[in-house]
């Protein structure tokens, strides 16, 4: 970890570098992506087809490319009981969260006139769940409940086989909160098939979930035709820490998030250069048993970055300007610092309070805005599942009360017709 004093040489080049972070799109991913989607749109199942055996040497069928009961019946089979008893009270805990936030259509009569805004539920969902290392059965968690919740009618999940095998945890939390369908399908593939559909997988009206880059420039590239929920980057945390916190609370909690990837950012933040170092020494002494090691070096090595400041209101500051993913607040009375957090994906208050917690059974979305986006994303929920139509009546009275307002901006903007539409039914 790197340690950057605010007031020396070579912060503003540091913080720059944080500040601007971001997804850089690969030339070479965008045309092979592109090529993945037309290819899609044109041939459906068999270009799906074409490119799971291609990209992960498994050899699917239209027959097989959904997954079946027996297939969900012997992933039960599979499971430790304890696993399955967790993930169930995960997901009540995340249901009662994301409940607070269902929203309700209003309306009301003004002078003759109705006005008012009815909420509704999206009509079908894709989640994409990830492969291999990052097959996460709390992300399909996270990703379905608050579409369930919104009253999305239908659901359906892409998940591709690593080693020709399907994850059965995921498949199982997926079965717990209620997916609809079930593909054996991944990459840009899985979300060309979702957004515009194939003789198998239905065209769906939202796409969400995490993915790996080339994902992530799929997701990028069909939002317009279908929504999508964020194109996310590395994970990334922000510790604020004064003297009154604990270096190895600190330090697995850095670490906890540079095991993701090594693009991943843990960052730190202290007014206290004594802390500073002593979280250097436990990362060094934590580190060693971790089983993701290599990861883990290279990504304290090229993001780690701790800034000392002169005190924790100068670190409010900078933590705005980084509009970190995860921020941990680890100082006395933290509470009290809240109203002047203005960019957080999810903000986690005192020592007993780790990220890790908010990854799994706290119950708010892990699905959080990465890369400075939280300046104007929010954390996935129940209002990105439903949509808004207004609702407008005038009766006569009410029309020709407005008439002389309507018809003077309609003529002023050049829109005669506009204004004729208004006089016709005052004759």
């Amino acid at each position: 970890m790197k340690i950057v004093k605010t007031w020396e040489d070579g912060f503003d080049e540091a913080l720059n570098r944080i500040v601007t972070r971001g997804i850089a799109v690969r030339p070479d991913v965008e045309a092979s992506v592109r090529n993945i989607i037309n290819k899609v749109k044109e041939k459906g199942d068999e270009a799906v087809i074409k490119f799971t055996k291609k990209f992960d040497n498994y050899h699917l069928s239209p027959e097989n490319i959904k997954v079946s009961g027996e297939e969900i019946e012997n992933a039960y089979a599979s499971i430790d009981k304890k696993i399955l008893e967790h993930l169930k009270l995960t997901a009540e805990r995340i249901k009662k969260f994301h409940e607070h936030q269902v929203e309700k259509s209003w309306s009301y009569n003004e002078d003759g006139v109705l006005l008012g805004q009815i909420i509704r539920p999206l009509a079908i969902v894709g989640v994409y769940a990830p492969g291999g290392k990052a097959s996460y059965p709390s992300s399909v968690l996270m990703n379905v409940i608050p579409a369930k919740v919104a009253g999305v009618k239908k659901v359906i999940m892409c998940t591709p086989a690593s080693a020709g095998r399907l994850n059965p945890s995921v498949l199982i939390a997926a079965d717990i909160v209620g997916v609809d369908e079930i593909f054996c399908i991944g990459g840009a593939q899985a979300i060309a098939g979702m957004a515009y559909g194939t003789e198998t997988i239905p065209r769906v009206d939202k796409i969400v979930g995490p993915g790996n880059i080339f994902v992530a420039e799929a997701k990028r590239m069909v939002f317009g035709d279908v929504d999508i929920d964020m194109v996310a980057g590395p994970s990334e945390i922000l510790v604020i820490a004064d003297k009154s916190a604990r270096a190895d609370f600190i330090a697995a909690d850095l670490l906890s998030q540079a095991e993701h990837d090594e693009l991943a950012y843990p960052l730190f933040i202290t007014d206290s250069l004594d802390l500073a170092t002593d979280v250097v020494k436990e990362l060094d002494i934590q580190k060693k048993s971790l089983s993701r090691s290599e990861i883990i070096d290279n990504c304290l090595k090229n993001n780690c970055i701790c800034f000392v400041v002169k005190d924790i209101d100068e670190g409010i500051e900078l933590s705005n300007k980084i509009a970190p993913e995860h921020l941990e607040l680890m100082i006395e009375d933290p509470d009290k610092m809240i109203d002047k957090v203005q960019n957080a994906g999810a903000i986690f208050l005192g020592k007993f309070t780790p990220e890790a917690i908010g990854d799994y059974a706290a119950g708010p979305n892990h699905v959080l805005p990465t890369g400075g986006t939280a300046r104007f994303f929010s954390p996935l929920g129940v209002y990105d599942f439903v949509k808004r139509s207004s609702l407008i009546s005038f009766n006569e009275k009410s029309l020709k009360d407005i008439a002389p307002t309507v018809k003077g901006i309609a003529e002023a903007e050049g829109l005669t017709a506009h204004a004729k539409a208004i006089e016709i039914r005052l004759k």
